[in-house]
């Protein structure tokens, strides 16, 4: 998983920076001719916005759209124009108990369009489409993130799990009615006492092989399964997870298929619930609590595809192994944390369709020439919200290839417990950043739009408030981040010899590695190279194998001390969990890094798709301010460690701005690229609003003036 290797291409690496492109130039004293001249620190962009050629540079906005649209792009499209009808929209403010009616409401349209079938086979109106059906349905949170989310636990959860965990006999049972909506469902994991911690479950299903049934059964309070979506009122049935016990033997957490209400919706006996009642976010979504008293099933509603029970009470399965079988069942499910990617990502790009179009009309503060200038012409507002479009660009890309990893797995094509575990990995990484950077990003946005900004018809404070859940959706993003560290810890394990002089040697190099971090070695070699020119060093961190070596440095360097660390304990296991208890926090931050690594090297490939030209050379900026973002953001690492020197520390900074700087002009036509129309945004600053209001104040001035109206100023211009 930490590849360092080389950068693809000896020559230029792949989005490596173009050597006609002015940031390069200043290295080689060479301005190419138009270009603007540099500033007093070898900035081309000489610190104005609007200054220089980059005003002149024209992406394709088609290409570029296709691009971000991926391999199912048709798929995308036909959810966006599903979530253009007015029906599907959320209504901000509206009562919770209104909210969730229109959201039932507007499932039952999803399944009137077609639009839930795709990953179901074709015998239940499928196209078995693993990939286009997560790609159209994170297009659905520009509608409502709960009507998206509800349709996740219904079709992505309960109807996955029926699916996935079970076997034909199960899915000519239970599927024609959840995939019609008659069997409206939940998914029952989650308990009060245990979230993340599924196998420590309390919830049990006995088998009693005198009635060929098994007993559900929440023995105490902490038990109770709970903030189930659909539980509160909507739920008839649910795949309730429960330790399966048979023979006196507990065989671990299995899936089961368990009847809630009646017709009239009243609990069937033995089950009993709570709402639990109005929320922060999601308020469309009637999530509840469910307790089950001994409450008895057919034998057969055992999704059993991983695990069986016989008549007599017999336990058979294809996986041997506890521990492998139950991460097994939980890795079919994986599809949660894969949408919920995509579906921050679609968030953030709303976010900032609103805040950076809001930011090109809204003006603020007299300039120099004394008229009023728009916000995204300051540099502060450029800095809060451009490189969060990088980002956001980057996250895209990265989503793509999980969404592939995603489909060759599913489909079967590549359904190897490598790529399954590699799955996994990118699911559990992406999420995690891109939940987290929704919250910031959206945030961000809200307060770059002012108080119009906390305006609910505005959007931003309605998509903040419905995606806080998500880092805490589907798994927690910190408990996440460890799976990732220890398959980081894992392979590094692999890697590490065996034998007592190899490790020695291997030892050794490490040290030596911290040793040159030490003794400034590597600052003395970039001191050298860069001659005491900040342009020379913000050329050398706009090439793209520095960039990667860099990244992918970081990462290798945390994972092998964390490593050693723990190889310190030998066989002493007691010891070995305390080392790894105290190194939880670098683990997790090594994680976030890899994940970072990842996602710069989606940029980078997606790169390779796109011809040389305007269009490329506004990608590789975008990638070269992601990438610079990162060294920006662990600057203290890079310094401590003696991976950068002094001046390519500030150079970093002066790489971001410059970049911020150049692409600013170029705002608008990025913002094109989402391909999202007024009816996706519905956010009134981003629809001609402001500018009506700008518009407005300009013509009532203008007039004025023409008319000797305007009263003389007290303090009259300077000549």
């Amino acid at each position: 998983m930490v590849d360092t290797a080389p950068a693809r291409s000896a020559a230029r690496p792949a989005g490596a920076a173009d050597p006609t492109d002015a940031d390069a130039a200043p290295a080689s004293g060479v301005v190419t001719e138009g270009a603007p001249k540099p500033d007093a620190t070898g900035d081309p962009a000489g610190g104005t916005p609007t200054a220089g050629t980059d005003t002149d540079v024209q992406i394709d906005v088609a290409v570029v759209q296709q691009l971000l649209l991926g391999r199912w792009a048709d798929d995308r499209r036909t959810s966006r124009r599903l979530a253009l009808d007015p029906a599907m929209h959320k209504i901000e403010g509206m009562a919770y108990a209104d909210a969730r009616a229109r959201t039932l409401d507007q499932l039952r349209i999803l399944v009137d369009a077609g639009a839930i079938q795709r990953p179901y086979p074709e015998e239940f109106g499928g196209q078995s489409n693993h990939g286009g059906n997560l790609a159209a349905f994170e297009e659905l949170t520009t509608a409502d993130p709960s009507m998206q989310i509800k349709a996740g636990v219904q079709w992505g959860l309960f109807g996955s799990a029926v699916h996935h965990l079970g076997t034909e006999r199960n899915h000519r049972e239970f599927l024609p009615g959840i995939v019609s909506f008659d069997v409206p469902g939940c998914f029952a994991m989650t308990e009060t006492g245990h979230g993340s911690d599924v196998q420590s479950i309390a919830t049990r299903a006995t088998y009693d092989p005198e009635t060929r049934e098994f007993k559900i059964h929440t023995p105490f309070r902490g038990a109770w399964k709970d903030y189930i979506g659909n539980a509160a009122l909507h739920g008839k049935a649910a795949v309730v997870f429960a330790k399966l016990v048979t023979q006196g033997v507990d065989h671990g957490v299995h899936a089961f298929y368990v009847p809630l209400r009646d017709a009239d919706g009243a609990f069937l006996p033995g089950v009993g619930g709570e709402d639990d009642g109005y929320k922060g976010g999601l308020n469309g979504i009637d999530n509840g609590r469910l307790h089950f008293d001994h409450v008895r099933v057919p034998r057969t509603n055992l999704l059993n595809r991983y695990g069986d029970v016989a008549e007599d009470g017999t336990y058979s399965s294809p996986i041997a192994s506890p521990g492998r079988r139950f991460f097994t069942m939980l890795g079919t499910l994986v599809q949660g944390r894969v949408s919920l990617d995509g579906a921050a990502v679609v968030a953030q790009k709303i976010g900032l369709q609103i805040a950076l179009t809001y930011a090109a009309q809204r003006r603020q503060f007299p300039t120099g020439d004394g008229t009023e200038g728009v916000l995204l012409d300051y540099g502060r507002h450029q800095r809060r919200l451009i490189p969060r479009l990088a980002t956001v660009f980057a996250q895209s890309f990265a989503h793509e290839q999980l969404l592939r990893t995603f489909d060759d797995v599913f489909s079967g094509r590549q359904d190897t417990p490598e790529r399954r575990e590699d799955l996994e990995t990118q699911a559990a990484a992406f999420k995690s950043m891109s939940t987290w950077s929704a919250l910031d990003t959206l945030q961000e946005c809200r307060e770059a739009c002012g108080g119009a900004g906390f305006l609910a018809e505005n959007r931003l404070t309605g998509l903040r408030a419905d995606l806080d859940v998500y880092v805490t959706f589907e798994g927690d993003n910190t408990v996440l981040l460890q799976l990732v560290g220890k398959r980081l810890l894992t392979e590094f394990r692999a890697k590490a010899p065996k034998d007592p002089a190899a490790t020695a040697r291997f030892a050794a190099s490490i040290a030596a590695g911290k040793l040159a971090d030490a003794s400034g070695v590597r600052r003395i070699g970039q001191s050298v190279a860069d001659r005491g020119s900040l342009a020379r060093s913000v050329a050398d961190l706009r090439d793209a194998g520095s960039q990667r070596a860099l990244l992918a440095g970081r990462v290798e360097t945390m994972v092998a001390e964390i490593g050693m660390r723990l190889a310190s304990a030998g066989k002493d296991r007691a010891r070995a969990a305390r080392l790894l208890n105290r190194s939880q926090h670098e683990l997790i931050e090594a994680a976030k890094a890899h994940a970072e690594l990842m996602q710069w090297d989606a940029f980078t490939d997606a790169l390779e798709q796109v011809p040389e030209g305007d269009t490329r050379r506004v990608l590789v900026w975008l990638r070269d301010l992601f990438a610079l973002g990162l060294l920006e953001q662990h600057l203290d690492w890079y310094l401590v460690h003696g991976r950068l020197s002094a001046q390519r520390a500030r150079a970093v900074s002066a790489g971001v701005d410059r970049l911020v700087a150049r692409l600013r002009p170029i705002v608008p036509r990025l913002l094109e690229t989402f391909g999202y129309e007024d009816g996706h945004v519905r956010a009134p600053i981003a629809l001609g609003e402001e500018q009506a209001r700008q518009d407005e104040a300009a013509a009532w001035f203008a007039a004025e003036a023409a008319a000797g109206r305007l009263p003389e100023q007290e303090k009259k211009p300077r000549a």
